[in-house]
């Protein structure tokens, strides 16, 4: 279908397949893929099931059986974010769970009918990054007590690494790292003889710097003497693993990428760079066991490498020759090898997730097991991500995706252009993705452009563009929104007086400062469990996240006039754009005291906003209902602002004030 055939309507109010209903209840979160001989495992998250998480077996029969019927929940609760929440050998499973925070197992069955068994003690401990110790009936856990008279209290948080006998006779387990501030990733080596882990103390984050441990295995399961084998105070390590042969290996940062080493002497004089590239082979290692690379059979390695906004699939040959494979796929996660098979989760630009089965020879695709959606829009309806880079303050560039509206039935009015969302991702070390998003072609698929900005502090563009925000949180964050949101009103792509930005959690801490800071650039806000008062969620905050601010602001207590000055909530004469904001009332990360603080000072200087409180929802909403309910108030309020009125029945939404 031609242009001229199109019907014409303004940006904003077309009709799209792709509506709330669709984004909340038919997508599948797809996670913690693994491999156990020819059985593959993975999560699967539920909306339709309030965001129940539930474990997935594919057997070599070809048939799918689900391990973990309601109302058990898979997951951990480890630093809030959890991950490595199970892992399977020979059949034996053994998991986290989400209700309880204990482990259970479950024995070897076929047919999938087995039921769950507790095998350590209720009490005060969650438990993630679980590995089976090749030598014994014994697991490896990072095991996190919360102190019961104080649970809420990260200051009696203690972390550390333990063994849990699989005849349940160790309890809540035998501690064997202890008196750190954080550790990570045991790993043992194939023959049980030693163990190696990540470790690291505030203030820095996993991606700051951490130092990679090695330690004997003794006699009684215990830990002889352990030695620093790579790391330092800024040096980052992330995903150890052992290979088939026994040599250590790990991703490190120290050339400004991550890129893989091994350490074949096991310590750090005798590492061995293995394909250095300017890309990353690691990340930011906000859940536990992330996968970036894997040992393939032949000696070579399958990794996903991150660069340029795109994730790209490498086949590196044990001789270090690099092969990129050719796929459908812009985005990885969660690379598994185990003998001859290989999977790993892949999205594209017309994909929503999917577990793809690869050839351990080539990397190559060989079959999709699982997707995250099922029947998906036709093209016609999907964005492909435009890679844009443009000056931005201090002299630097910044990266940002562009989306543009994409509609198979509608155009907009000739000489008109359309409202932008310019999003703001979280972390802040996070990254804006270039694959197939629902939520996202939601708004782009009505006639509204988005723009995912990697504004300074991202992953994925080497060390020096990560630490560009140490100090400068809430300013060239900004900065680098700004400058997208300029650089596309320049371009003649987008409406200058139609610009809103978005962001959930630290994206939205920037979208509140982009609307306290830069008044004059935007013309609305929408936050998700942003934060408005640093010193509150400095001194409210989790254990894992507790110190970040100050290498993002400045030490504290001694910088608290920089949380100060950083704090949108002081600056509540300076907003100018109507704000929308969503919090779960469960949260444990950004705490509801953010939104009842935003709350009262909105009110008092009359900003004009609307707010959105979820029961039962934490750090991000999970229920379809949730998800449905804030979907339709988004599009709802971006029509009341923007002046059209959004299609497929959804209501303008009333904003207290707003003339």
């Amino acid at each position: 279908m031609g242009d001229s055939e199109l019907r014409v309507a303004p940006y904003g109010s077309w009709s799209s397949p792709i509506g709330p209903d669709l984004v909340s209840g038919s997508v599948v979160g797809l996670s913690e893929p693994w491999l156990d001989g020819d059985d593959v495992y993975w999560l699967e998250s539920r909306a339709a099931q309030r965001g129940r998480r539930t474990l997935l077996r594919h057997g070599l029969d070809g048939v799918t059986r689900e391990l973990t019927p309601d109302p058990f929940r898979v997951g951990n609760g480890v630093h809030e974010y959890g991950g490595g929440s199970y892992t399977a050998d020979r059949g034996r499973v053994v998991m986290s769970s989400q209700t309880d925070g204990r482990l259970w197992r479950l024995d070897p069955d076929p047919e999938g009918l087995a039921e769950p068994a507790p095998l350590t003690p209720d009490g005060p401990w969650r438990y993630a990054d679980l590995r089976f110790d090749p030598a014994a009936q014994r697991l490896y856990a990072v095991r996190e007590t919360h102190d019961a008279a104080a649970p809420d209290d990260h200051r009696l948080v203690v972390n550390e690494i333990v063994t849990v006998a699989l005849d349940g006779s160790d309890g809540a387990g035998r501690v064997l790292v202890v008196g750190l501030d954080f550790v990570s990733s045991p790993r043992p080596s194939p023959d049980g003889a030693l163990l190696a882990w990540i470790e690291w103390d505030h203030p820095r984050m996993p991606w700051d710097g951490t130092r990679l441990r090695v330690a004997p295995v003794l006699s009684d399961g215990l830990l002889g003497e352990a030695r620093t084998v790579a790391g330092g105070p800024s040096v980052s390590i992330v995903q150890p693993e052992w290979s088939p042969a026994g040599v250590l290996h790990a991703a490190s940062d120290e050339t400004g990428w991550w890129n893989l080493y091994a350490y074949p002497e096991g310590a750090g004089s005798s590492a061995r760079a293995i394909a250095p590239m300017d890309a990353e082979v690691g990340g930011t290692a906000w859940n536990f066991d992330i996968s970036w690379y894997a040992f393939a059979p032949d000696g070579g390695i399958v990794a996903a490498a991150r660069s340029g906004g795109r994730d790209r699939l490498l086949r590196i040959a044990a001789d270090g020759e690099v092969v990129e494979v050719e796929t459908p796929f812009t985005e990885f996660d969660g690379v598994r090898v185990c003998g001859d098979a290989a999977v790993v989760i892949a999205a594209g630009p017309h994909d929503g997730a999917v577990l793809v089965r690869l050839h351990t020879g080539t990397a190559e695709p060989a079959g999709v097991l699982a997707r995250s959606v099922g029947a998906l829009p036709g093209a016609g309806y999907l964005p492909i991500a435009e890679p844009i880079t443009f000056h931005t303050t201090y002299g630097a560039t910044a990266h940002a995706l562009y989306f543009a509206p994409v509609n198979a039935a509608f155009r907009g009015s000739d000489g008109d252009l359309p409202p932008l969302v310019v999003i703001a991702h979280g972390g802040p070390t996070s990254a804006a993705s270039s694959a197939l998003s629902l939520e996202r072609a939601m708004f782009t698929s009505r006639g509204i452009a988005v723009v995912d900005v990697d504004y300074r502090g991202s992953t994925g563009y080497g060390r020096p563009y990560r630490d560009a925000l140490q100090g400068r949180w809430g300013i060239v964050d900004v900065d680098d929104c700004v400058a997208a949101a300029r650089y596309l009103v320049a371009r003649g792509d987008v409406d200058q007086a139609r610009v809103a930005i978005r962001g959930g959690s630290a994206g939205g801490y920037t979208t509140l400062a982009a609307l306290a800071f830069r008044p004059d650039v935007f013309a609305a806000g929408i936050s998700l469990f942003g934060i408005a008062n640093l010193a509150l969620i400095h001194l409210d905050g989790h254990k894992f996240e507790s110190r970040y601010d100050e290498g993002l602001l400045a030490p504290w207590p001694e910088g608290r006039a920089v949380f100060a000055e950083r704090s949108p909530i002081h600056y509540l004469d300076s907003f100018r754009a109507p704000v929308l904001l969503f919090q779960g009332m469960d949260d444990k990360v950004v705490p509801p005291s953010q939104l009842d603080t935003m709350e009262t000072g909105f009110a008092a200087a009359g900003v004009p906003f609307v707010a959105v409180r979820f029961e039962g929802e934490g750090h991000g909403f999970r229920r379809a209902d949730s998800r449905r309910t804030q979907l339709r108030t988004e599009l709802g309020f971006l029509g009341r602002v923007f002046g059209f009125t959004p299609a497929d029945g959804i209501d303008i939404v009333e904003v207290p004030g707003l003339v």
